[in-house]
């Protein structure tokens, strides 16, 4: 694993971290340009009452505005679990360079039901720190249960 990849996806599981301590599904995104991180975000739909408030949502539309503009062709998002199909959408359509995720999502991940919706060119790595991102998850539906 590249030290780098492994860096900032510890840095994304901090978002995921914060987002369980607010009672949200522990999800937790950062998108770095230029070895920079340049924005952090992390699940907002409980606290935002909105089913679109994903860290990934959050963290691309914080991304495009402290870059002005749309494209995110020069940035990596790193996110602790595979990206549904709505985020894979956004993904697709702010033509990133790299999606680094932690865990894989079997059930609701976009691979599932949308293996082709990222951006043709944007690389895809999976399982960088998969079993703290999944643990991470694990034990946030344990102790809901």
């Amino acid at each position: 694993m590249p030290t780098d990849d492994i860096y900032y996806m510890k840095q994304a599981l901090a978002e995921a971290s914060q987002a369980a301590e607010r009672g949200e599904i522990p999800v937790g995104a950062v998108v770095v340009c230029k070895d920079r991180i340049i924005a952090r975000a992390h699940n907002l739909t409980e606290t935002l009452t909105d089913v679109t408030a994903h860290a990934e949502m959050q963290a691309i539309t914080a991304a495009t505005s402290t870059l002005g503009g749309k494209y995110l062709n020069e940035c990596t998002l790193y996110v602790t679990v595979e990206p549904c199909v709505m985020c894979a959408g956004a993904i697709g359509w702010s033509q990133l360079k790299r999606l680094v995720f932690g865990a894989e999502d079997v059930k609701r991940g976009y691979r599932k039901y949308a293996p082709q919706a990222l951006h043709p060119k944007t690389e895809v790595v999976q399982g960088i720190l998969a079993d703290e991102c999944a643990a991470l998850m694990r034990d946030f539906f344990a102790a809901r249960r």
